[in-house]
């Protein structure tokens, strides 16, 4: 079951369904909280929303949104991968949707806790974009072919981006609202953070221990985890050690530790959280 599953997020059904659910929840958080309180948001959406206001709420969001995007993807369609482009066309497809058919408003009075909610839906929407091979469209895809064709980091790109936006809203909106705006933001990349590292929490554990060959039987045919021997020496005893180095997922660390002291009682193990790792059995690299 669990092989399953694991294939499963290999495969195309898996990158539209996270596209799908980053779209409803990024179009969530602007329809149902943004807009009824005046918030902007980063990006071709923070755009999208200055534009929206402007003309006292006439312009819908999820037209300007789609309009924005046009020229973006005409130049991602030359500078990304097809399949980048493909998938970035379908999660912009389906956040306009989303834009047009959400019609609610939370019911939230506060201003802090409505920026709270905001900030915590974008951003959950975000880190499900961010985990899949494509992204909703916006700057994202400008910052990758500056990315692709100048090696200008991302984060660097999204965030002088982001600040053009922000002078903007600064023109149009109240300093209030674009500090609230800007506290929602921060906590969306907060939460897109988390939500990344949720989907591919891995531990990266090096072993120190006298029956190395034994360990690694035992990962491979317990965990069907493979390990790699790193040789060392002692420094007090100069002997030439067998140093086992393995990845595994959060939930077979425990079952790791198991196997490791079951064997050896006296083993050394240190163990470390790693954000990505890249190779079978793990994540694929993200080609752009």
């Amino acid at each position: 079951m669990t092989r399953k599953l694991f294939a499963f997020t290999y495969t195309p059904w898996w990158n539209l369904l996270l596209l799908t659910l980053s779209a409803f929840l990024v179009a969530l958080s602007l329809k149902a909280i943004a807009i009824p309180h005046n918030l902007v948001s980063g990006g071709i959406s923070g755009l999208s929303l200055i534009l929206h206001y402007l003309s006292g709420n006439k312009l819908k969001m999820s037209y300007l949104f789609f309009v924005l995007n046009i020229p973006i993807f005409v130049l991602g369609y030359i500078y990304v991968s097809k399949r980048f482009f493909a998938y970035s066309l379908y999660g912009m497809i389906m956040t306009t949707i989303f834009l047009y058919f959400i019609n609610l408003t939370l019911p939230i009075k506060d201003p802090l806790l409505s920026t709270i909610a905001y900030g915590s839906i974008l951003g959950a929407g975000l880190g499900f974009s961010y985990r899949s091979l494509g992204s909703i469209g916006g700057t994202d895809i400008i910052a990758i072919i500056l990315y692709n064709k100048f090696n200008l980091r991302i984060g660097q790109t999204n965030f002088f981006l982001n600040l053009f936006i922000f002078l903007l809203a600064l023109k149009f909106l109240s300093l209030d609202l674009t500090l609230y705006s800007l506290v929602g933001v921060g906590i969306a990349s907060y939460v897109s953070e988390y939500f990344l590292g949720l989907f591919n929490q891995r531990r990266l554990v090096l072993i120190i221990t006298e029956k190395p060959d034994e360990i690694v039987e035992n990962i491979s045919k317990v965990l069907h985890r493979g390990a790699t021997f790193l040789f060392g020496q002692g420094s007090y005893t100069k002997k030439d050690k067998k140093i086992v180095l393995t990845v595994v997922d959060s939930m077979q660390l425990k079952r790791l530790e198991e196997i490791i002291f079951n064997i050896d009682s006296s083993a050394f193990v240190i163990e470390e959280k790693t954000l990505n790792v890249l190779g079978k059995g793990f994540s694929s690299r993200k080609v752009y």
